[in-house]
């Protein structure tokens, strides 16, 4: 089970990028209310199947080989983003996740943060400093849509 919030940040904070980022690819096979998503994530390889939902959902992910990932990326044509993630640590064994969105989606900052239950995940507020709307229950940011639809006018 994935326990997440996620916003949209006016602007990555500077020293974000200081720490590296790893290039992510990310497609699409199905994206309806359930999603099978391929994603390269610098040199690893995924596959990963999603119920539907906002703040918690079914997941599961494993590692493909890269020639599996070739064989079906062809088929998340039109279904596609890209982005750099920057993973910062924090309190509580949290794990900060940026994710800076290019090509299509260029301009779009998300932090998403995934929670050990429910009450760590209502509880928590953003960090000072950090501006930003909570989208968690906005369907239109999770990637699959942002993939088939961009940016939420």
């Amino acid at each position: 089970m994935e326990i997440e919030r996620k916003w949209k940040l006016e602007t990555l904070l500077g020293d974000v990028r200081l720490r590296g980022g790893v290039p992510i690819l990310q497609g699409y096979i199905v994206a309806e209310s359930n999603e099978v998503r391929l994603r390269k994530k610098g040199s690893h390889y995924f596959i990963t199947a999603k119920s539907d939902g906002t703040l918690s959902r079914e997941e599961w992910e494993t590692e493909i080989p890269r020639w599996v990932f070739e064989v079906l990326w062809p088929k998340t044509e039109g279904c596609r983003i890209e982005k750099i993630r920057y993973t910062i640590s924090a309190p509580g064994g949290l794990f900060l996740e940026f994710d800076e969105y290019s090509g299509s989606l260029n301009g779009l900052v998300v932090l998403e943060i995934e929670f050990p239950n429910k009450a760590a995940a209502e509880a928590f507020k953003l960090p000072p400093g950090f501006r930003g709307q909570d989208v968690t229950n906005d369907k239109r940011y999770k990637n699959k849509n942002l993939a088939l639809n961009g940016i939420p006018k």
